[in-house]
């Protein structure tokens, strides 16, 4: 017997499936008729996707600058796997695995290389607080929790340490069997040629649409052939949308040359999450369709390809063997404002309702879902 039987759920490229769940992992997908301790049927109504991943959010409680509580950026809103991008360094990383563990959303981790974090604006000014053996050993100590480094390339970040962080990330990264490296880019110096110049296959460069003059566009509309070269090694482009990091002229000319980031993630923490621009994954994810993304181009930018990009192996898809982490959630017609962090503004006709999270086979329904009064089946 089942734990858990979903019936009739839609799946993003139009076909449905019945997915059954034992044991907080995915035990069968195809056309199921047998017995379940729990039975829900979507009637082909509601959509169904591997659970969605935010794979950049600040979320650590006890951060200082940038923080929010995971579930509240996480569950609430339909995203079954938050990654924080560099909250905290060695300094905080065993406070932030305890008060992770006891969250209904997973939570992972991107170790900032500083051990401070972000306990400041500039914690890669003092190559000091770059410790390799304690990054070693903490990536060595929490291996589920700890699923990539991060390293705040820009120059008020970096101080007057150029790209020598970067070196020292990139080192740490090979010593620890190629483990993810995440790359903020914000305002030069470094330029971004400089930084992507030296990074490939497992490294993610994040505010890939910023408007800053350190974009990934030339002033010509193109893309910047270093960019282009890092691609071409393995390089992944994320949207980590944040505060000041997405401009739709940049985001609409790259995907017009069929440019498309690899992952949509959102840099959300407290005050963009209440005030904007970002409220919570979903909304970005519904301002892709306004930019011309398929609803399943969509899906597989927070499900399948940041699984890969991250090595979140047991998720991203829906799947026999998989952890059983699934979002239920409808594409309703609508009229939605999505502002990004130039301060222009775009009207869309579609959004992304997320319905309920399932966690490792446990089903917690959002406050919308509640109202939809399709799990009482």
């Amino acid at each position: 017997m089942y734990d858990l039987l979903i019936k009739n759920a839609r799946l993003a490229d139009g076909t449905q499936q019945d997915i059954a769940i034992t044991h907080g992992i995915i035990s069968a997908v195809g056309n199921i008729d047998d017995e379940a301790t729990q039975r829900i049927d979507l009637k082909g109504r509601h959509f169904v996707s591997a659970g969605w991943i935010d794979g950049h959010t600040h979320c650590y409680p006890n951060s200082p600058i940038y923080h929010d509580q995971p579930d509240a950026i996480g569950v609430t809103g339909g995203v079954t796997t938050v990654v924080d991008a560099g909250s905290a360094g060695t300094d905080d990383i065993d406070d932030f695995a305890t008060l992770a563990a006891q969250c209904q959303t997973n939570v992972r981790a991107l170790l900032n290389i500083s051990r401070i974090g972000l306990l400041r604006q500039n914690e890669l000014a003092d190559r000091r607080d770059i410790d390799a053996e304690r990054n070693r050993a903490a990536i060595a100590k929490y291996a589920d929790f700890i699923v990539g480094i991060k390293a705040r390339m820009s120059g008020s970040v970096v101080g007057e340490n150029g790209l020598t962080p970067l070196e020292d990330a990139k080192l740490l990264q090979y010593q620890c069997q190629h483990i993810p490296l995440m790359v903020h880019v914000g305002n030069a110096p470094p330029t971004l040629d400089e930084i992507v110049e030296k990074l490939g296959a497992g490294d993610i460069l994040t505010h890939c649409f910023n408007g800053k003059p350190n974009r990934i566009l030339t002033p010509e509309g193109e893309l910047r052939d270093a960019v282009k070269a890092a691609i071409a090694r393995g390089m992944t482009l994320d949207i980590g949308h944040g505060s000041a990091s997405f401009s739709f002229e940049v985001a609409e000319l790259a995907i017009a040359r069929g440019i498309l980031p690899d992952t949509i993630s959102s840099d959300i923490y407290c005050k963009n999450r209440l005030n904007g621009p970002v409220y919570g994954l979903a909304h970005l994810m519904s301002m892709f369709l306004t930019l011309g993304l398929s609803h399943q181009a969509i899906i597989e930018r927070v499900t399948t390809n940041v699984a890969k990009a991250l090595k979140l192996n047991n998720k991203g898809t829906l799947a026999v063997g998989q952890d059983a982490d699934l979002t239920l959630y409808d594409l309703e017609s609508a009229e939605v404002t999505f502002t990004d962090t130039e301060g222009c503004s775009k009207q869309g006709q579609q959004r992304f309702t997320p319905l309920a999270a399932i966690v490792g086979g446990k089903l917690i329904v959002t406050e919308k879902g509640q109202d939809a009064n399709v799990f009482n089946a």
